[in-house]
């Protein structure tokens, strides 16, 4: 199956050429995308000039900062125009190991249609991060979980793979979220067009270079998409429309 990986950047000059050798060492058949939002220290240039060297790497550059959920729908489109089969996301700050892109793939290969590096299934750690950042994640995955009426245990997880095929039924134009509010978004939407869902295992670390682009707006946002959906959820119910709840193999 033709892959295509998708790394958002902004500002990641310090990581981009690492981050590209350790996904073509570690998914040597893969295409890899970059999305870059014009960052200010030369990525784009440093991962053309890296593609250059290792070659099936481009470059796709946008005028602006416009967010990571602009970004990866960007990235999808730029795939499922090209034929690509699978489609993967991960961020480019080590945070998502390339080692373990095999598992990430390898499920969609065998039928599945997303599957989500989860630190929160038996195998799943977060070794960096404090009690308090563990429990706010944690509460998120679990309020996302009982509004929405799925068993996933990290929706809002980014390191993940997709079937083209979800990804046409999603219909990418719809879909408004950015950050953690985008993969909540991307799980409800792959769940209720029918998708069949998995999740792998991953180690999540923190990154070593670089600055985190996580900000109390991006919590907000998932919070507040979060509360929207489940109430139109609860409200379709209760008006005797489509069943709510969220399938899941």
């Amino acid at each position: 199956m033709r892959v295509l990986v998708v790394l958002p950047t902004y500002n990641e000059a310090e990581n981009i050429s690492a981050i590209l050798e350790g996904v073509r060492e570690h998914l040597p058949e893969a295409s890899v995308l970059v999305v870059d939002d014009d960052s200010p220290d030369g990525t784009a240039e440093i991962a053309e000039k890296t593609g250059e060297l290792l070659g099936g790497i481009q470059v796709l550059r946008r005028p602006g900062k416009s967010g990571l959920g602009t970004a990866y729908r960007d990235g999808f489109s730029y795939g499922l125009e090209r034929g690509y089969e699978v489609l993967v996301e991960m961020d480019s700050d080590f945070s998502h190991d390339p080692a373990a892109l095999p598992s990430i793939v390898g499920p969609v290969e065998a039928g599945y249609d997303v599957v989500i590096g989860s630190r929160y299934v038996p195998g799943g750690s977060i070794p960096d991060w404090s009690l308090s950042r563990r429990l706010i994640s944690r509460g998120g995955n679990l309020f996302a979980a009982a509004m929405l009426g799925f068993k996933v245990k990290d929706s809002t997880a980014g390191y993940r793979a997709y079937s083209a095929s979800i990804l046409r039924k999603v219909d990418l134009t719809s879909v408004r979220a950015d950050s953690y509010g985008f993969q909540v978004e991307m799980t409800y939407r792959s769940l209720e067009a029918g998708g069949r869902l998995i999740e792998v295992p991953i180690r999540f670390v923190d990154r070593t270079l670089g600055t985190s682009k996580m900000s109390t707006y991006t919590v907000a946002e998932a919070f507040a998409l979060v509360s929207l959906w489940g109430l139109k959820r609860i409200a379709s119910r209760l008006g005797g429309g489509r069943r709510g709840g969220l399938r899941r193999p």
